[in-house]
C-alpha cells in the first residue's frame, strides 16, 4: 500500500460524540476523513469533486450534470450498468448525487456490518458491505465506462429532470437571476442541461458527445480536488487501509482550485435595475440583491451572521415587525448567498401582501432605513455574544444524523480552507468578534449597489421578454431616478428623522440557561412511553430520554374535536384559526426560535395539534404563551384580510405543485371513508369572514379530549405539570369517547379495477402522472404487512432500473408499500411526458416480468432481500427528534403499536420464496383474478396532444410566426412577418420539425436581414431554447433526433381486464364496504405507570 499521510486525528467534536476521527491524505493528494462509529448500523461514504456547472463548456450547458449521471452506468471493474445500485439495495442501502456550481457530490449509505457469524473475509476480500460498496464506488473516479448503450438513456434522464423543474418557481426565478447576470461570469450558466444542449445541438455541429463527456471527466476529475468521507463501524486503521487500497488508483492531475476573483456576476450593466417576473404560482416577492464579499476565508468571524441576524429579525423594532404592522408583508429572510469562488450576494427576500406589492418602493425604503440604523451603531458585542453563544450550545449538543447525510455534508465542508481540526464545527461556530469586519461588510449594503426582483402574477402585467431556458415572462428596466433618490435619502436617515418604529433587538430571554442532563444508564432503552394519566379529559404519555442525553425535549398535544374536520368549511375555519394564532405570535416566538425553541400549530383530521420542540429549559414558557393566545385570540379585521389572502393563495397554488406531489392526495381521498380534497377547501375559504372565526374557534376549544406526549429531558412531574398547564389554560369540557372521530378506509373488492382521471390545474405543465395502487388488506395484519414490505424491497432497484433507467418513462419513479389509515397496499408512481395509459401498460409489463424473476430467484438472492429489509426495519434511531416522531406516530394513529418494527422482523424472518410467489400471484400480478387495483391518472393540459385538439395546423403556424417575430424584435432584429412566413412555407411546423424551423429562420437572418454570422449564431442559440417551450404550448410535438430508447425490446404487457372509470366519486365510495376503525393493538393497561417518580 502507498504511503498515507495522517493530517489530523483530534477533531473538535460535540460533547456527546463517541465517534473517533482521522484525516488522511493519499499519495495522489486525495484527502479523506475517516469516521469510526462503534454504535452505527449504517455505513456510508461520499466523494466531493471540486468541479461543477461553472466548468461547463459554453456550447454544452449541463455537461457536469450529465457526467454525474453517466458515472453510475458501469465501470471497467464492474461493467454491469446497475451493479452499484444493485449491490447497495441488497445491503439495505441507497445512493444519490448532485451537481452544484463548483462541486459534484456522490454519496451512499449501506449496512455497516455483515451478517453475524459470517467470515471477516471471503477469498481474501473483506466481507463488510461497506467495503464492497466502497470498491464499486471508487471505480467511478478511476475507470468509468461512459457506455454508449446508456448514453442516450441518461441524457434523456437529464432532460426529464429538467422538464420536471420547468414549472417550478424556485428553478425559474433562480435561472432568471443567472440569465440576467454578467454573461462573462459562469454564474450565468444553465446548469441542468437538456437533450438539445447535450445531444441534439452538439451532434448537429458534428460533435462526438460521448467523447466530450469522457474528456470532461479526464480534464476535471483529479484526485487533488476530491474530498472523501467514509463512516463505518470498522476501526480507523481498517478504514485507512481500505481507502488506501481502493482510491489509490484515482489519477492526480495537480489541478488548481478554480476561482473567479477578478470577475463579478453583476456589473454596472446589471446593477440599479429592477426585474419584474411572472411566476407560475400565485405569489408576491420582493428580492433585494446586494453584490457582497466572498467570506470563503472569513470562517472565524463570519460578519454576515451578525448582519443577517439584525436584518432578518422578526421581533419588536425589526423591519418585518414594521412592514407586517403596515399590512405590507408576511415574511422576511436575509443572508449571504454564494455565487461562486470570489463573489457572493447578500439578499433580503420579502413576501409581500397585495398592498405591499402596490407600494413596494416603500418597503425598499424601509429596508434601507433599517440598514442605516445598523450602520449608525457600532457592532454590538452583546448581540455577537448571543449569536456566538447559541451556536456553541447547538454544536455542543449536536446529535447524530443518518450516515448518508453526514458524509454528504462533511465532504462538501472539506472543500473549505478550514483547519482540519475544525471540520466538524466548520462554519457553525463563530470564533472571533471583529467589529471592523462587520463595518466593512455593511459597506456593501449601499443605495448604489443593488438590484431588485419583483415577482407577481399581475404586476406590472406588461412583461415583454421570455427567459431562455424556462420561458419565464419578465421585464427589465433601470430603477427610476426619483426612486433611486428616495432610497438614497432613506439610507442617509439618522436617529432624528428615521422611522421611530425601528430599533435594535432586545436581549433574548429565551436563551437557555439550564443545560444539565441527568444520565441514568439502562440495560436497554424503553421502546414505549409510559401512560402517566388516563381519564375522561386527558391521556398523557411520557418518556424520559434514555438514549441521547441532550437537554432537549419534544411536547406534542392533540386537541381532539370532531368538529374541526366535520365538513370542508370547518376544516378551512380550523386552518384559518391556526394561521391567525401563528400570525399573532410571530414577534414573540421569534426569540424562542433563534434560541433553539420552536412550535407548530396545525389542523388535522381529529382536531388540532400543538408541537413544541427544543431546549427543555423554557419549553413550558412557550407552550403557555401559545395556549393563552389560542384561548384569547382577537380576530383583527386587518390581519384577517392578510392571512386569509395568504391562505387562499395556498389553496390555489396547490394545483400548481409537481403532479407527483398531487397524485397521492386523490388516491388517499378515494380509499378513505371520509375526507376532503383541495378544491373543496378552496370553495369554502373565499367565503370566510372574521366573524366566522370569532364564533367558531371557541367551539373548537370548549369541548375536547387531550392527548399529550412529553419526551426528552423532562421528568415525570414536569410532564404532569405540562398536562395541568394545558388543561388549566383551556379548561375544556369532557369530550366523551363515543364522539371521537373514527378513521376508516374503504375495502377494494377482489378482482376490481378502477381508474380515476384528473386534469392538472397548471396549464403549462407538460408532465402527466400515475399512481398505480394495489390494495392488499388490513394495515395491522402482521403477515400481509411483512410480505408487502419484502415485496417493496425486492422491487425497489428492479423497478427503478426497468421503468426509469431502461425504459426512460420519466425522472420520477417510485415503487413500494403505501399505508392508509387502516389499510395497506403496494403502489407505483411515475411522472412522465407520456400519456398515462402508456406508463400504466409498462407497469403491467414490469410486474409480469418481475413475477417471472421472483419464480427464478435463487435462495441466496431471496435471503439477501430478507436481510436487507430486516436491517432497514431494525435501523437504530439517530437522534431525539427521530424517536419522538416515531413514538408520537404510534400514539396519534391510535394503534399504540410501539413494537411494530420488531413484529415486522418476526414475520419477515420465516417467509419462504413460495410464500412470496403465492402472495404476488394473488395480490399483485396483472392477470390475477383476485387482485384489486386503483389507478389515479393526473393528465397534463399542455401536452401537445391535448392542445392540438383545439387549434388547427394553420393557426399553429401563424402563432409560431407571430412569436418568432416578437422574439426577433426583442433581440434587436427587424421582423418582416411576410418574409418570415415565406421562409417557413415549406416547413412542417405543425409536425414539430424544429430543425427545419431553425434552418428557415437562419436563412431569413442571413439572406433577408443580412446579419453577421456571429449575430445569427447568437440569435439562433437563444431562439432554439424558446422553441422547445413554445412549440409544445401550441400543441406541437417536437420531433426527437433519436426515437425510442436505444432500440431495446421491452417486455410485453400481459392482457388485463377492462378498467372501470370513476365518474362519480360518491357513487364509487357508496359501492364499497369500509374497514373497522383504528384500535390499540395492546391494552392501555400495559403502558400505565406504576413506578415512583424519576
Amino acid at each position: 500500500m502507498s504511503p498515507i499521510e495522517r493530517v489530523a486525528d483530534k477533531l473538535e467534536a460535540p460533547d456527546l460524540d463517541n465517534r473517533s476521527y482521522r484525516v488522511i491524505r493519499l499519495r495522489n493528494k486525495l484527502e479523506a476523513l475517516l469516521v469510526h462509529d462503534p454504535d452505527t448500523d449504517k455505513g456510508g461514504a461520499a466523494v466531493n469533486v471540486n468541479v461543477g456547472s461553472f466548468s461547463d463548456a459554453e456550447d454544452m450547458p449541463g455537461m457536469a450534470h450529465a457526467v454525474e449521471h453517466l458515472l453510475f452506468m458501469g465501470t471497467k471493474k464492474y461493467p454491469k450498468e446497475n451493479a452499484y445500485n444493485e449491490y447497495l439495495t441488497a445491503h439495505s442501502g441507497y445512493s444519490n448525487a448532485y451537481t452544484a456550481a463548483t462541486e459534484t457530490n456522490y454519496y451512499f449509505e449501506v449496512a455497516a456490518s455483515a451478517e453475524p457469524g459470517s467470515e471477516a473475509t471471503t477469498n481474501g476480500v473483506p466481507s463488510s458491505p461497506l467495503y464492497g460498496a466502497l470498491d464499486r464506488f471508487a471505480q467511478f473516479f478511476i475507470s468509468p465506462l461512459f457506455l454508449s448503450s446508456t448514453l442516450d438513456r441518461e441524457l434523456k434522464a437529464v432532460d426529464s429532470e429538467n422538464k420536471k423543474n420547468l414549472q417550478s418557481d424556485n428553478w425559474r426565478l433562480s435561472q432568471l437571476n443567472k440569465s440576467l447576470s454578467n454573461p462573462k461570469h459562469p454564474y450565468h450558466h444553465f446548469s441542468t442541461g437538456n437533450l438539445q444542449t447535450l445531444r441534439d445541438e452538439p451532434q448537429r455541429r458534428g460533435v462526438d458527445v460521448r467523447k466530450e463527456f469522457i474528456d470532461f471527466h479526464d480534464k476535471h476529475y483529479s484526485a487533488n480536488l476530491m474530498k472523501l468521507v467514509v463512516l463505518g463501524k470498522d476501526s480507523l486503521d481498517e478504514l485507512e487501509t481500505w481507502v488506501g487500497d481502493l482510491f489509490d488508483g484515482t489519477h492526480n492531475k495537480n489541478l488548481p482550485q478554480m476561482r473567479w476573483d477578478g470577475l463579478q456576476p453583476y456589473t454596472k450593466n446589471e446593477l440599479m435595475t429592477q426585474i419584474f417576473a411572472k411566476p407560475v404560482m400565485d405569489q408576491r416577492l420582493l428580492d433585494i440583491y446586494f453584490p457582497y464579499q466572498d467570506e470563503y476565508y472569513m470562517y472565524e468571524t463570519q460578519p454576515s451572521r451578525y448582519i443577517s441576524h439584525l436584518i432578518g429579525h422578526e421581533g419588536p423594532g425589526s423591519i418585518l415587525a414594521y412592514i407586517k404592522a403596515k399590512g405590507w408583508a408576511n415574511g422576511l429572510s436575509a443572508g449571504p448567498m454564494n455565487a461562486g469562488p470570489g463573489s457572493a450576494f447578500f439578499t433580503v427576500s420579502i413576501k409581500l401582501t397585495e398592498e405591499g406589492l402596490r407600494i413596494y418602493e416603500e418597503v425598499v425604503k424601509a429596508v434601507f432605513q433599517y440598514i442605516s440604523l445598523i450602520k449608525e451603531h457600532p457592532p454590538q458585542k452583546w448581540i455577537f455574544e448571543e449569536i456566538k453563544g447559541m451556536a456553541e450550545v447547538d454544536f455542543k449538543f449536536e446529535e447524530k444524523e443518518s450516515a448518508s447525510n453526514f458524509v454528504r455534508s462533511m465532504c462538501s465542508t472539506m472543500q473549505k480552507p478550514l483547519p482540519r481540526e475544525w471540520l466538524l464545527s466548520g462554519t457553525d461556530l463563530i470564533r472571533k468578534f471583529d467589529s471592523d469586519a462587520v463595518t466593512t461588510a455593511l459597506k456593501y449594503l449601499r443605495a448604489d449597489n443593488y438590484r431588485l426582483t419583483i415577482v407577481s402574477q399581475t404586476y406590472p402585467g406588461d412583461w415583454d421578454m421570455r427567459e431562455k431556458w424556462y420561458g419565464t415572462e419578465y421585464k427589465v428596466q433601470h430603477i427610476p431616478a426619483e426612486f433611486v433618490a428616495a432610497v438614497k435619502e432613506a439610507e442617509a436617515t439618522t436617529a432624528q428623522n428615521r422611522l421611530p418604529d425601528f430599533h435594535l433587538p432586545h436581549r433574548n430571554e429565551f436563551i437557555p440557561s439550564k443545560l444539565t442532563v441527568e444520565k441514568k444508564e439502562a440495560k436497554e432503552p424503553m421502546k414505549a412511553p409510559k401512560l402517566i394519566r388516563n381519564d375522561e379529559t386527558v391521556r398523557s404519555w411520557w418518556k424520559k430520554d434514555d438514549r441521547f442525553w441532550v437537554p432537549r425535549a419534544n411536547v406534542f398535544v392533540t386537541l381532539r374535536n370532531p368538529l374541526a374536520s366535520a365538513v370542508p368549511a370547518n376544516s378551512v375555519k380550523t386552518r384559518m384559526y391556526c394561521a391567525l394564532v401563528k400570525d399573532a405570535l410571530v414577534e414573540y416566538s421569534y426569540d424562542a426560535e433563534i434560541a433553539g425553541l420552536e412550535y407548530e400549530l396545525g389542523d388535522y383530521y381529529v382536531g388540532m395539534g400543538i408541537d413544541i420542540s427544543g431546549y427543555s429549559d423554557k419549553i413550558s414558557v412557550l407552550l403557555e404563551k401559545v395556549l393563552i393566545t389560542m384561548r384569547d385570540l382577537e380576530v383583527k379585521p386587518d390581519r384577517f384580510k392578510v392571512v386569509k389572502e395568504r391562505l387562499v393563495r395556498g389553496y390555489r397554488n396547490h394545483d400548481f405543485q409537481q403532479p407527483y406531489h398531487q397524485v397521492g392526495e386523490y388516491t388517499n381521498w378515494l380509499v378513505s371513508d371520509k375526507g376532503w380534497i383541495n378544491e373543496q377547501y378552496l370553495a369554502e375559504v373565499t367565503q370566510l369572514t372574521p366573524e366566522d372565526i370569532s364564533s367558531f374557534y371557541p367551539k373548537l376549544l370548549r369541548q375536547v379530549h387531550l392527548e399529550i406526549l412529553c419526551h426528552g429531558n423532562i421528568y415525570k412531574e414536569d410532564a404532569l405539570r405540562v398536562t395541568d398547564l394545558v388543561e388549566s389554560t383551556l379548561q375544556p369540557r369532557i369530550l366523551p369517547q363515543a364522539q371521537w372521530s373514527v378513521a376508516r378506509n374503504l375495502i377494494m373488492p377482489p378482482g376490481s379495477d378502477y381508474t380515476y382521471r384528473r386534469t392538472l390545474g397548471d396549464l403549462a405543465n407538460v408532465n402527466h402522472c400515475i399512481e398505480y395502487y394495489l390494495f392488499v388488506g388490513n394495515g395491522v395484519d402482521r403477515d400481509l404487512r411483512a410480505k408487502t414490505l419484502l415485496l417493496g424491497q425486492m422491487t425497489d432497484e428492479a423497478g427503478f432500473d426497468q421503468l426509469r433507467t431502461k425504459e426512460q418513462l420519466g425522472y420520477i419513479v417510485f415503487t413500494g408499500p403505501k399505508s392508509a389509515a387502516t389499510t395497506m397496499g403496494y403502489r407505483v408512481i411515475i411522472q412522465s411526458e407520456r400519456p398515462t395509459e402508456y406508463p400504466e401498460e409498462r407497469i403491467n409489463a414490469f410486474l409480469a416480468m418481475f413475477g417471472k424473476s421472483l419464480e427464478r430467484m435463487s435462495q441466496e438472492e431471496f435471503e439477501s432481500h430478507k436481510k436487507s429489509i430486516i436491517n432497514k426495519r431494525l435501523e437504530k434511531l439517530k437522534n431525539l427528534d427521530q424517536e419522538s416522531s416515531r413514538l408520537w406516530s404510534h400514539i396519534s394513529n391510535e394503534y399504540l403499536d410501539f413494537l411494530q418494527r420488531e413484529h415486522d422482523v418476526e414475520h419477515i424472518k420465516p417467509l419462504q420464496k413460495s410464500d412470496m410467489v403465492e402472495f404476488f400471484n394473488h395480490y399483485i400480478h396483472p392477470t390475477s383474478s383476485s387482485r384489486a387495483k386503483l389507478s389515479v391518472h393526473m393528465i397534463a393540459r399542455s401536452s401537445p396532444k391535448n392542445v392540438a385538439a383545439h387549434i388547427s395546423p394553420t393557426e399553429q403556424k401563424e402563432k409560431v410566426v407571430t412569436l418568432l417575430g416578437k422574439y426577433l424584435t426583442t433581440m434587436g432584429v427587424n421582423a418582416d412577418v411576410d418574409k418570415l412566413t415565406s421562409r417557413l412555407e415549406a416547413i412542417d411546423v405543425a409536425g414539430g420539425d424544429q430543425v427545419g424551423i431553425v434552418d428557415a429562420v437562419a436563412t431569413y437572418l442571413d439572406e433577408d436581414v443580412q446579419l453577421s454570422e456571429e449575430k445569427v449564431d447568437a440569435v439562433l442559440e437563444q431562439g432554439q431554447q424558446l422553441l422547445g417551450t413554445i412549440l409544445p404550448s401550441l400543441g406541437i410535438e417536437v420531433k426527437q433526433s433519436v426515437d425510442g430508447v436505444d432500440g431495446q425490446n421491452f417486455p410485453e404487457a400481459p392482457p388485463v381486464k377492462k378498467t372501470t372509470f370513476i365518474e362519480n366519486v360518491r357513487d364509487f365510495k357508496a359501492s364499497l364496504e369500509s374497514t373497522a376503525g383504528r384500535r390499540p393493538v395492546t391494552d392501555l393497561t400495559e403502558f400505565e405507570d406504576t413506578e415512583p417518580k424519576l
